[in-house]
Formats: structure tokens, sequence, C-alpha cells
């Protein structure tokens, strides 16, 4: 299993595929999978059968999951797509935004 540099709360950009430029917050991510679901990008429909917790039923939206290698971390301070590095402070273990040098 590979070490993925995207975590759950990221602000992500899409850099491939039908939604390419979307951005969003990184709502879950699958580890096994590599693949993570980010808040209104993929959005697809599925049929919902009545039920006691949704009387009406129908056709409800809902994000799908993306693959992590069409996804890119968007830097706070500059709000341009970086790559992710890790640095040692003191005894703990940092992501570092690449382009600006900054914690994330």
């Amino acid at each position: 299993m590979t070490k993925l540099k995207i975590k759950s709360g990221d602000n992500v950009r899409v850099i491939a595929g039908d939604h390419k430029g979307s951005e969003g917050k990184v709502l879950r991510v699958f580890r096994e999978k590599n693949k993570a679901i980010v808040e209104g990008v993929n959005m697809v429909s599925k049929h919902v059968k009545p039920s006691a917790t949704n009387p009406q039923g129908g056709i409800v939206k809902k994000e799908a999951a993306i693959h992590i290698s069409n996804i890119a971390l968007v830097d706070p301070k500059t709000k341009e797509v970086t790559k992710v590095a890790y640095k040692v402070e003191g005894d703990k273990k940092v992501r570092v935004s690449k382009k600006s040098n900054q914690a994330l």
C-alpha cells in the first residue's frame, strides 16, 4: 500500500478527467483503492427506494470516488496546485507545500 499525501479536509483541484479544473474539499479517502471523495465533484445520480428516512424516494445526487492520481493539493497561500513534502520539526513529521514552503 502506498503512502497517500492527500488527507481528509484538504482542498484539492481535479487535474485530469471529465471534471478537470473543479475544486473542492476531500470528504473521505479510501487508501486500499487509492481513491477519494471530493465535495461537489464527480456527482452521480442514484435511484433511492422510499424508506422511513426518505419517504419520497426518487433520484438523489451524490459524490462518487475519484482516483488520487487525478487530484492535486491546492496551496492555501498561493491558491495554486502544489506537491507535498515532509519535514521533521523536533520530533514531529509535518506536511509542507513545495511551492510556498509552508506547513499544511
